[in-house]
């Protein structure tokens, strides 16, 4: 039987060739929305527009799908030495403006003195918005999101933990699952992206969860061996 790493392989191997297969009839429907806008534009009628608000909701739905896609599939990541306690407050001090509103409080400890840890930036903060975002989707009416780092051997710990709804068993054992969405106008594809984001990373993650008992998500990267200075 296969290892779960090598399922998780072919499943990521089919949702690329998937994504691929979208994009090509996407590339046409979105090619001949914008020739048909062009010939509307020559009449002028209460129908010609109402088409043409039409033709305008399709472009919309397809540059969403065209984003999803491009954000799934292109996972190219470029690891530099970064201090991790930095990007997170750099994350944390822009979505501090949604939780405020959403009446969330935002607790950090991070830890002094991590190592350094290999990261691609801007797929890290991809991953990070998603999990904070989801958090402030779990606490519809407001609550606490702890923000924790630690060091762990020769790896970093990076825990997020809500007070919000949870999640029930059979929801945390489909978490990661392709195109699965507990929300109403989700994707699928946020926590499965995030994932292999942070296998990529070679790290992993985990998470722990309860009904109406909060949710925490924990992330685990490989840190860079620390340089001593000579005495």
């Amino acid at each position: 039987m296969p290892s779960l790493t090598e399922q998780y392989a072919e499943i990521a191997r089919l949702a690329g060739w998937l994504a691929h297969e979208i994009k090509n009839p996407l590339s046409t429907i979105r090619l001949n929305m914008e020739l048909l806008a062009e010939d509307l534009e020559e009449i002028d009628s209460p129908q010609s527009r109402r088409a043409q608000r039409k033709i305008d909701i399709v472009q919309k739905e397809c540059r969403r799908l065209e984003e999803l896609l491009n954000n799934f599939h292109d996972q190219r990541l470029e690891l530099h030495p970064a201090d991790l306690n930095r990007e997170i407050k750099s994350i944390l001090d822009f979505f501090r403006p949604t939780a405020e509103e959403s009446r969330i409080e935002i607790v950090e400890y991070l830890a002094s003195n991590l190592p350094t840890v290999p990261l691609d930036q801007r797929a890290f903060h991809r991953v990070m918005l998603n999990l904070v975002l989801n958090a402030q989707q779990a606490m519809p009416q407001g609550g606490q999101l702890v923000v924790r780092t630690r060091p762990v051997g020769s790896e970093v710990a990076i825990d997020l933990i809500d007070t919000g709804i949870g999640m029930d068993t059979e929801t945390l054992s489909r978490l990661f699952e392709l195109f699965y969405s507990t929300k109403r106008d989700g994707n699928g594809l946020g926590l499965p992206t995030a994932q292999k984001i942070i296998d990529g990373h070679g790290g992993r993650m985990t998470v722990q969860s309860e009904p109406n008992c909060g949710t925490q998500f924990t992330i685990m990267l490989p840190s860079l061996p620390r340089i001593e200075s000579g005495g």
